[in-house]
């Protein structure tokens, strides 16, 4: 395809670390360095070890409305 044999080949992606074990990232398993870092994350995921902090708005709102009224 390429005149020069040793040209040089941009990748698609990045290599980042693995944000499981941080070694450099694999193509086939991206963001993860393999398939076992990533069924570790998944796992985390569906275990609800991760989990998005919430704030209840509920207790906030009926403690405003019985100090108001």
């Amino acid at each position: 395809m390429t005149d020069k044999p040793n040209a040089v080949v941009t990748p698609l992606r990045a290599k980042i670390a693995c944000p499981e074990c941080g070694k450099p990232s694999a193509r086939d398993s991206y963001p993860f360095c393999s398939p076992r870092c990533k069924a570790v994350d998944l796992n985390r995921w569906l275990s609800g070890s991760y989990a998005i902090p919430v704030r209840d708005d509920e207790d906030e709102d009926s403690n405003a409305n019985g100090e108001a009224g």
